[in-house]
């Protein structure tokens, strides 16, 4: 991280390493304040501040920070999705709490027919409980400003359709995985049996 080219690549790599449960960011951040000028630790100290433990794809880092850019800094990366009745939604890249807009980034797998098919379910899920959804392509990464604007505009829909239909209170029998301390303490079954549907 302190020898990254950039600061988002420095937050890649801390998100990269927090997915495999390499490290925490309470422990990032331990390390980093022995670190008194060292080259790169300021760098390294802003990465790991802008870091997520939950982050499953370096494009998920990529659409956050681009969120960050036009102001959305209240987001969550992969926290499960439940309605009021206690069941899952779904498992959104990112979510927008302030506003109540889902981003998630669709690549090459998702244009295959079965997987089509699965993510315009997952979309209609999700406005049914009141949530706004943008999508990020390929085609964004080149240039990013359609896709900003796209989600200006699934902020503002949000604001005038905002409704309480959803939750992130998972119910008593939900076992989270959010955090890098939650996963370290699943048992080799649990990890197993859970951890694997993680994007890779």
């Amino acid at each position: 991280m302190r020898f990254a080219s950039t600061l988002a690549e420095a937050v890649q790599i801390f998100d990269v390493a927090a997915q495999s449960d390499l490290v925490s960011k309470q422990e990032a951040e331990t390390y980093v304040m022995r670190l008194s000028g060292w080259t790169g630790v300021d760098r390294c100290r802003e990465a790991i501040a802008l870091g997520d433990e939950n982050t499953w794809s370096r494009m998920e880092t990529e659409m956050r920070l681009l969120w960050r850019d036009i102001g959305l800094v209240d987001v969550v990366t992969n926290h499960p999705v439940f309605d009021a009745a206690g069941n899952h939604i779904g498992t959104p890249d990112l979510l927008d709490l302030d506003h109540g807009v889902v981003g998630e980034y669709d690549g090459a797998l998702h244009l295959e027919g079965k997987q089509r098919a699965k993510d315009i379910r997952r979309e209609g899920a999700f406005r049914r409980v009141g949530l706004e959804y943008v999508t990020m392509v390929a085609a964004d990464r080149r240039d990013p400003a359609d896709f900003l604007r796209r989600t200006q505009d699934a902020c503002r829909r949000a604001g005038r359709n905002r409704t309480t239909g959803w939750t992130l209170t998972p119910p008593d029998w939900w076992l989270p995985t959010t955090t890098v301390e939650q996963r370290r303490s699943l048992t080799r079954d649990q990890r197993s049996r859970i951890l694997h549907r993680r994007a890779s």
